[in-house]
């Protein structure tokens, strides 16, 4: 517990003071979010030229904290050491958080270059996540662990992802081999990716909602942890057959430490925006989260306000497809709410709650199952 902390404290602090120097070196280099002035929008009014690829530091914070929860481990006595290398459950989880930003990153850089919001276009973006996705996903499966207790024995022998689909923990009747497990991680990460990317239109509202899926996530991985299969000082029958759980409680906590410290200059007014860099990389690590702890068809409840919030978009092309007519105002669905009148601060806060929502039915259905299991 003491290296979760330790990486959430970090990842905030690096975060929070670390966000004022990113806006003082975009700002410089005039790297300005383009805003399309012909919307009609409120909420895009005086923010032309806010420095944008702000993703960037809370990418970075993570990273730092990652490193420094490890440092934190090598402290503890041996016997409270369940795992204190690095491993490749780390490598998946940073991974996609890092190259997924990546992506994001050219696409920012493309639209301050250019001047103009169309960045990188959509096949190069799709490219780009598949490929993240692919080559995460072939080591997520393809590499199990050879970690050892200090004691000499093996304490595992899984893979970060699994060939089975997953709610609460994998479902031994849904096999659907390396390759479909595979295809699987690569259309959750492009879910994932996009449906953050589609949320980040007002200040906070992607970085509030995110904070919370990945705070549920590091408790998620904790009580892993704690009821643990691998560990074997756990006589109980009931555990959970994950990889690494104190690795991905770890990231997750400093993840969203890192979104706390960005939070507070990200929020209305926004003094810089986390740009596709953040958005995509966020998106990534949440994916990589749902998959390493075993709980993908229970993302969707998790990540709720992403999913309503993509699905708003979905339904607004296929009806102006087939019918020429649109549901919404305007999609993604919160400009549909800031075009009816409500303001920028309601629609975020009204959001977020509906993101916490989901959040709480995610965690109550994830601990039902354990109680129902081990009463």
């Amino acid at each position: 517990m003491r290296a979760v902390i330790v990486a959430i404290g970090v990842a905030f602090l690096v975060s929070l003071f670390c966000t004022p120097i990113a806006i003082k070196v975009f700002a410089r280099l005039k790297a300005g979010q383009p805003i399309r002035s012909n919307l009609g929008l409120a909420s895009n009014e005086g923010k032309k030229g806010t420095p944008t690829m702000g993703g960037v530091v809370f990418i970075l914070a993570t990273v730092i904290a990652y490193v420094a929860g490890h440092l934190a481990l090598t402290t503890l006595p041996d016997a409270q050491i369940a795992q204190v290398e690095p491993t490749i459950t780390a490598l998946v989880l940073l991974g996609l958080m890092v190259f997924s930003g990546a992506v994001g990153f050219i696409d920012d850089f493309l639209k301050v270059r250019k001047r103009h919001s169309g960045g990188l276009n959509k096949r190069g973006k799709l490219a780009g996540q598949i490929l993240v996705g692919a080559i995460f996903g072939v080591v997520a499966l393809y590499f199990p662990s050879t970690m050892y207790d200090r004691a000499g024995h093996r304490t595992n022998a899984e893979t970060v992802g699994s060939t089975t689909l997953s709610f609460i923990r994998d479902i031994p009747a849904l096999e659907i081999g390396k390759i479909g497990a595979v295809i699987v991680i690569i259309m959750v990460v492009m879910a994932a990716t996009n449906g953050v990317n589609l949320t980040d239109g007002l200040d906070g509202l992607a970085t509030g909602a995110s904070v919370m899926v990945l705070a549920a996530y590091g408790l998620i991985a904790f009580w892993q942890y704690r009821h643990w299969c691998a560990d074997p000082n756990y006589t109980e029958a009931y555990c959970y057959t994950v990889r690494d759980p104190l690795e991905i409680a770890l990231i997750a906590g400093a993840a969203a430490g890192a979104c706390v410290g960005f939070l507070w200059w990200n929020t209305s007014p926004a003094r810089i925006f986390m740009g596709d860099t953040g958005a995509l990389g966020l998106g990534g690590l949440i994916a990589g989260m749902a998959m390493s702890t075993r709980t993908i068809l229970l993302l969707p409840i998790l990540g709720g306000l992403f999913v309503i919030i993509t699905m708003s978009v979905v339904i607004q092309i296929i009806s102006f497809r087939t019918t020429g007519k649109r549901v919404f105002r305007m999609s993604p669905l919160q400009h549909h709410f800031e075009l009816a009148g409500w303001s920028e601060v309601n629609i975020v806060v009204r959001f977020w709650i509906i993101a916490g929502i989901g959040v709480a039915i995610a965690l109550g259905l994830f601990y039902s199952e354990f109680l129902a299991a081990v009463t």
